[in-house]
Parts: C-alpha cells; sequence; structure tokens
C-alpha cells in the first residue's frame, strides 16, 4: 500500500510539473482561439497611449501592440490600466500583456515577466508653474507634490528629498490638481512632461520642466512570468529585436512627435551591427 502511494505522489507531482510549462506554451494558441489579445494600456499617457477626439485610444503603444495581433491574426481588446492596477490584471488572467509605460525595476521582475530589449526609456522629473522657481530637486523638500499611485520613483523621489507628496489614481487627475494649485509641482516620466509641455496646448504656457532628469529607467512589455521563457515570450522578444533593428520604433517616433530617443538610437545601431 505504501508503496503505491508512493508511486501516485510520484505520478502526480511529474503530471503538475509538466502542467504548468504546457499552459504557458498554450497561451498564444489561446489567443488564436478566442481571436482577441487582451492588452493592458494607458489612456492618458499622450502620445504613448491616450483618448483621440471620438474617444478611441491610439498611440505609439497601440502601433506596436497592432503590430503584435497582425503577427497572430487576431483582433485587439483593449483594457486602459494605471501603475496600481496593470501588474494585477496581468496576473488575474484579466488582460495577455502589459503594454503601458511601465517601468522594468528588480521589483517587478519577480512578478512579471520583462520583455527584453526594453522597448522604450524615460528618467523622472517634475512639470511646475514657472512662478514656482524650482531650481534643483532639494527645492522640494516639505512642499506638496502631486504624484501618482503606483509610480515605482515615488519612494525613491520621498526618500532623497523628502517632498510632501499628495498621490492620485491617474495622470489626468494629478494634472487638474497641478493646475489647481493643490501642490507645487507633478512628479513624473520625463517623457509624459516633454509631450505636454510640447503640444501646443496654451494651458501650459506657463510651465516647465525645471529640473535635471534623473533615475534612468527602462519600460518593458510585461507578459506572466510563465510565459516569459515559453512561445508567447519568445514571439514578443524577437518582435522588440525586429521594432529597433529595422527602425520601427523611430519611425514611430517621428509619426507621434516625439523627440528622438538617445536609448531608441544606440539600441537601433547596436543591433543592425550585430
Amino acid at each position: 500500500m505504501k508503496r503505491l502511494l508512493r508511486i501516485a505522489l510520484s505520478t502526480a507531482v511529474v503530471a503538475l510539473g509538466l502542467a504548468a510549462p504546457a499552459a504557458a506554451q498554450d497561451t498564444i494558441a489561446q489567443i488564436k482561439q478566442k481571436g482577441t489579445i487582451v492588452v493592458g494600456v494607458k489612456n492618458d499617457y499622450k502620445p504613448w497611449g491616450f483618448l483621440d477626439p471620438s474617444g478611441k485610444i491610439v498611440g505609439l503603444e497601440i502601433d506596436l501592440i497592432d503590430d503584435v495581433a497582425k503577427k497572430l491574426g487576431v483582433k485587439v481588446e483593449m483594457i486602459p490600466v494605471t501603475a496600481a492596477n496593470r501588474m494585477e490584471f496581468l496576473q488575474q488572467g484579466r488582460i495577455d500583456m502589459i503594454v503601458a509605460t511601465m517601468g522594468d525595476t528588480e521589483a517587478r521582475r519577480k512578478v512579471v515577466g520583462m520583455i527584453e530589449p526594453n522597448y522604450y526609456a524615460g528618467a523622472t522629473n517634475v512639470l511646475a508653474p514657472k512662478s514656482a522657481n524650482l531650481k534643483q530637486w532639494s527645492d522640494l523638500k516639505g512642499r506638496k507634490v502631486c504624484a501618482v499611485q503606483g509610480a515605482y520613483y515615488n519612494r525613491r523621489v520621498s526618500e532623497m528629498y523628502a517632498p510632501d507628496l499628495v498621490v492620485f489614481p491617474a495622470v489626468p487627475d494629478a494634472l487638474n490638481a497641478l493646475q489647481g494649485g493643490n501642490c507645487i509641482a507633478f512628479l513624473f516620466d520625463d517623457t509624459l512632461i516633454v509631450s505636454t509641455l510640447s503640444g501646443g496646448d496654451a494651458k501650459w504656457a506657463n510651465y516647465e520642466m525645471p529640473l535635471v532628469s534623473e533615475d534612468p529607467q527602462l519600460w518593458a512589455i510585461g507578459v506572466r512570468l510563465s510565459d516569459l521563457n515559453a512561445p508567447f515570450g519568445k514571439l514578443i522578444k524577437d518582435m522588440s529585436v525586429e521594432w529597433h533593428k529595422s527602425g520601427r520604433l523611430l519611425e514611430l517616433e517621428r509619426k507621434w512627435g516625439i523627440k528622438q530617443s538617445p536609448y531608441l538610437i544606440e539600441q537601433n545601431r547596436k543591433l543592425k551591427s550585430s
């Protein structure tokens, strides 16, 4: 009886060990079977992912998602996410991947598969009225600064410069609070700040990005950890290599009026010569 029990337990362990990789490898098949890839995206981060006048989500990241859908021969369903919920949505199976200006950090790599090569890069800065007369990061000490819940740089800036962070659930809320005078600056990724200031909107005419950007951060497409080294993760990795190598990402920057990224230029040069 004991021998039979040991055999049964061994068989169960082997079956479980085989089931996890098999499930991971089936992600592409599952996407094709339902005919749709479900992606977590930003709808408030112009021009990477935002709402156009008709209410449709568009942007540089959306173009990348369309490339993936065409490769798989499926449609796209986009679910708006925030920094606070995007990884949870992926783990829960509500989305198949994340393409939502997500910074690639060691802590996040423990829960989400980060696709390399990274497809973009940003850094940390603030958007502030010129009248605030901010000159250096230490000028934020003890002053109210708007921020977005879940942003990776909130903790670092708090520890280093001790602002009084006022945290909001989404970018539009924080920007409205900044314009309403509820804070002296808005802490965020400098990519969004640059695009906001260069967008030609008169309401930002008296605002600036006054500090030197800090803490450069690569952005990654996120997949489930079980998919990272499985066929779905490999497919997205191969596509990211090709986006860099072919100049597709540089082309999309021009399309969306984004200042050319030194990171993209370097990746294009490196991969073209490899």
